[in-house]
């Protein structure tokens, strides 16, 4: 029976990933080697059950006791020790993402499953620097993760089929609707998702159509809540620029290489929502839009 999870990694994904988990009574313990990081973790997290309680979804009591749920340490060696699940949520960085999973899968019990949120870095690469590569998956939640259903499980080429029925149950749990894939660059979400982005971003730098025009026809002709590079903001685009580089040095494939508009922005440190302007500027803290920036 899975019921203590470690959630490695305190930032957005992982204080969402640890939020879920909590809510639905299981044990967290929410890893990250930044103590700051941890305290401002934990008030997101109690925000963001604010947020759900003045909307009626949850009540105090649900709160109180998802709260009560969640431990916190800075060491991975003595957090992941009784998990039954880990679920790693560190920053998209391949080097870093072995590290973790070497000293993991040195740590945490035999039949622990590792799970990552990678959002497009191999699991089969992952799970080589394990001792078990069958018990290595994928879990991609969605941002924010207290809100968005899908769960994109991702199977590494060693993956046992028991473990990915696990992670489907498991998910099901959260109130997730979990989408099985196979672990090929970006997987589907962002093997579809980051060349439209792009291709926006072509459409913008080629002067086919301005910022507001662009998103405006993709919200009310596609029916996308979002507009591309609305959503290329709020992702951050240098996460963005990564991923399609990923895409590109996996398939070898030139389609998939970041628009040069794309990485003079991000070489320029404008890179969405997090720096206050991207394709548009935005107020201190928010993710509201104000107006396109330098673009028409």
């Amino acid at each position: 029976m899975i019921k203590n999870i470690s959630v490695i990694g305190a930032g957005t994904m992982g204080n969402g990933i640890a939020h879920v988990f909590a809510q639905n009574n299981f044990n967290v313990m929410l890893i990250d080697v930044n103590a700051g990081q941890l305290e401002k973790a934990l008030q997101t997290i109690s925000t963001n059950f604010d947020r759900q309680i003045s909307k009626g979804t949850i009540s105090e009591d649900v709160k109180k006791n998802a709260l009560d749920h969640i431990s916190t340490l800075k060491s991975i060696k003595e957090g992941v020790q009784h998990a039954d699940i880990v679920v790693e949520a560190a920053t998209e960085n391949i080097e870093m993402k072995l590290k973790i999973f070497k000293e993991i899968d040195e740590n945490a019990p035999a039949a622990a499953i590792l799970a990552s949120n990678t959002s497009s870095i191999s699991i089969t690469k992952i799970a080589s620097v394990t001792k078990r590569p069958e018990k290595v998956i994928g879990m991609h939640f969605m941002n924010p993760v207290p809100v968005m259903k899908l769960v994109e499980i991702i199977n590494g080429f060693s993956t046992d089929a028991g473990v990915t029925q696990t992670i489907v149950e498991l998910s099901r749990q959260l109130g997730k609707v979990p989408c099985v894939v196979n672990d090929y660059p970006g997987f589907i979400a962002n093997k579809i998702l980051m060349p439209m982005i792009n291709e926006a971003v072509y459409s913008l730098y080629e002067g086919i159509a301005g910022v507001e025009a662009i998103d405006t026809i993709m919200k009310l002709g596609m029916a996308h809540p979002m507009g591309p590079l609305q959503l290329a903001d709020f992702i951050g685009l240098d996460v963005c620029h990564s991923i399609l580089n990923v895409l590109y040095e996996g398939f070898g494939n030139p389609k998939y290489a970041p628009c040069p508009l794309l990485t003079n922005m991000v070489t320029a440190g404008k890179l969405g929502v997090k720096t206050g302007e991207g394709f548009y500027v935005y107020t201190a803290g928010s993710k509201e839009l104000l107006v396109s920036s330098r673009f028409q």
